[in-house]
């Protein structure tokens, strides 16, 4: 098992499920369900707040991602989508991709949880000394 973010021409995930209208649509719902809550919007890595445009959707579970009959399905639960700037996600992802432990010890979820306390952690250190 691995966590480390693969490649997207050798990453069917990357290179085709995060292409596919059904992400778009699941993306659609999870921030329609985010705006039906009252929870506001903002990065899960910095505390910024942010629009939809804004924001990319972290996978904490891959199990709702399904290729079924020729084609994408996408059935993850609300809480297995975590909201990120871009640069926040791919910082995530380089946590998680250095740290041998969170890359190949832990599960997704553990691995994401840890590797986005360190990312918080650093950006709050960030703030505080500029």
């Amino acid at each position: 098992m691995s966590n480390r973010r693969k490649p997207r021409a050798s990453n069917a995930y990357r290179s085709e499920f995060l292409s596919s209208p059904a992400w778009f649509a699941r993306r659609a719902r999870w921030f329609r369900k985010q705006e039906r809550l009252g929870r506001p919007l903002a990065c899960a890595g910095c505390g910024w707040p942010a629009t939809r445009d804004q924001l990319e959707l972290h996978h904490l579970d891959y199990r709702g991602v399904r290729f079924v009959d020729g084609s994408w399905r996408a059935f993850e639960r609300h809480d297995d989508l975590v909201p990120m700037h871009p640069y926040c996600h791919g910082l995530l992802h380089q946590v998680i991709d250095r740290d041998r432990v969170l890359s190949h010890h832990r599960g997704r979820r553990v691995a994401s949880a840890m590797a986005l306390a360190i990312l918080q952690r650093r950006m709050r250190e960030l703030r505080e000394t500029s």
